[in-house]
């Protein structure tokens, strides 16, 4: 069984010599951070046996160096491939429709926002969106509604586009 109290006290007293060792094997602080914090989840989900074992701390600096060699295999195995194809082309700046849109469907509720993005993102109809979103065909059915009646009071400009027959199905 898993005792929190003494898993905390453990925390509280190795955290800081931990994330010194870990910034030392690895040399970049962000990273460090999620290693620290993936080795302290990892002893939390073992605290039952760990808590006796005769040496948690040092069970837990294996477990980092572990972490950290694996960090290092996969950013060899991308180093590789990206000298093989270098490196991706540089992404653009979104245009101002996908700004002026994106705010928009920021003002929307989340449900409708879901609706409309697999809906028209991922072409789903509404009945799969039902089943992803556990509500009924007739939920989606009024969120997508709602949501394309909001978005053209949002997008001034911006005529209503033609409803298909599965936008009303």
């Amino acid at each position: 069984m898993r005792d929190a109290p003494s898993f905390d006290e453990f925390y509280r007293s190795t955290s800081r010599r931990m994330v010194r060792y870990g910034y030392a094997v690895v040399g970049d602080h962000n990273e460090v951070q999620d290693l620290v914090q993936e080795a302290y989840a990892r002893a939390w989900r073992h605290w039952g046996t760990l808590a006796d074992h005769p040496a948690p701390e040092a069970w837990l600096r294996v477990v980092m160096a572990r972490l950290a060699a694996d960090r290092w295999r996969r950013l060899r195995g991308w180093r590789g491939v990206l000298s093989r194809t270098g490196p991706p082309d540089a992404v653009s700046p979104p245009g101002e429709d996908s700004v002026v849109l994106v705010a928009a469907l920021r003002q929307l509720p989340i449900n409708q926002r879901q609706a409309l993005a697999l809906h028209y993102l991922y072409d789903m109809p509404v009945e799969d969106i039902a089943g992803e979103m556990r509500v009924p065909a007739g939920t989606v059915k009024s969120w997508l509604s709602r949501g394309r009646t909001r978005l053209v009071a949002l997008l001034p400009g911006v005529a209503e586009p033609e409803l298909e027959v599965n936008d009303v199905a």
